[in-house]
């Protein structure tokens, strides 16, 4: 069999087909948006009759659930085999066919991580009153198995997050403006993603020079953000009007400069140094005041690298924890140290050992 070139390339054609054809442990990161199968029955309409642009494809259009399942177990499995090791997959969807998705996931052996809620900032209203607003989609993100050393650039999602942990309600809007591509005012794909929602998901789940591909390309937004973080794609795509838009959309995208694709490395990637070391190597010395952040709260260091703070004792952690009456915290952000005229985190400190031990 002839291996395909597959980095960096789109295809036209039968998404099943062409991912057989493919060696396994080939990919990265998955991501697919599959079709919903909405099992639209009649026209939406507003309440002035003008007709609602939903997803009424053929594409979306399956015989029964059970064929719909019967896709979705094919699609799964080609994905689960061409997936690396340590790889992951996120796939999104609606009510309509994300839990029977989900469920075939698990059947196969793929390892649930996270549902994700995708919040939509500007949802299309429920035009016949009958039920709530369907204001969101679930993202389904999964590691290839239970034992799979996955990415998950958790301090790169933080920062991105105003350094608070990234939670799984994600508030963003649907693609509109220049963003959506259309054709004589109309969409030219009914349901195409907004990059700001790949961007996070990339940012989450992959690393610079990763491949990364989409087996539902639609009209490119995977490859487009893909490639704008200098990561590698590969998408199918079996209609050839979106396959089309997508191929024009990634031909004009441009890679962001190399200097400003950098990421900060996730602590548990890092050596780890106890705070006891930099008492041992003489970087902070026995008897050193350190403080909180507003200078309110002093404790001093001992010889064993502990902190005394009144009638408390302990590690840098447990008694920052006693403090703020937690059951833990981070010492290395809690704790500052005086350095000349200002106070500066004791991070600072063990950042400046990693290096030297570089």
């Amino acid at each position: 069999m002839i291996i395909p070139d597959i980095k960096n390339k789109i295809i036209n054609g039968d998404s099943i087909k062409e991912l057989k054809k493919i060696p396994a442990e080939s990919f990265d990161l998955i991501f697919a948006d599959p079709p919903y199968n909405l099992q639209l029955k009649k026209e939406l309409s507003r309440p002035d009759r003008s007709k609602v642009d939903a997803v009424d494809d053929a594409w979306d259009k399956f015989d029964s659930f059970k064929s719909y399942d019967e896709f979705s177990v094919e699609w799964l499995k080609e994905c689960k085999r061409i997936l690396k090791k340590n790889g992951s997959i996120w796939v999104i969807g609606s009510y309509h066919n994300i839990f029977r998705v989900g469920s075939k996931m698990q059947d196969l052996g793929f390892w649930i991580l996270n549902d994700v809620i995708w919040n939509k900032n500007n949802p299309m209203p429920n035009f016949r009153g009958t039920r709530f607003t369907n204001a969101h989609e679930t993202l389904i993100w999964a590691s290839k198995s239970e034992g799979s050393k996955y990415t998950f650039n958790y301090q790169s999602l933080k920062c991105l997050n105003d350094d608070l942990q990234m939670r799984s309600t994600w508030n963003l809007p649907i693609c509109n403006g220049k963003e959506r591509l259309k054709n004589n005012g109309n969409k030219v794909h009914s349901t195409q993603k907004p990059e700001s929602l790949l961007h996070r998901i990339i940012l989450a789940s992959s690393n610079k020079g990763d491949l990364i591909l989409d087996p539902f390309l639609g009209t490119g937004t995977t490859a487009v953000v893909s490639k704008k973080l200098g990561r590698n794609y590969f998408g199918v795509e079996k209609e050839k009007n979106y396959f089309e838009a997508a191929s024009k959309r990634i031909k004009n995208t441009k890679i962001i400069k190399d200097e400003y694709l950098d990421t900060i490395k996730n602590n548990r990637s890092k050596p780890r140094v106890p705070f006891g070391s930099l008492v041992e190597l003489g970087i902070i010395k026995p008897g050193t005041e350190i403080f909180d952040q507003k200078k309110q709260i002093n404790a001093k260091i001992m010889i064993d690298g502990s902190i005394k703070y009144q009638k408390s004792e302990g590690s840098i952690h447990k008694v920052a924890a006693q403090i703020l009456g937690a059951e833990s915290c981070n010492g290395w952000t809690f704790w500052y140290y005086k350095s000349g005229n200002s106070l500066k985190p004791i991070d600072e400190l063990r950042n400046r050992l990693r290096s030297t031990s570089n």
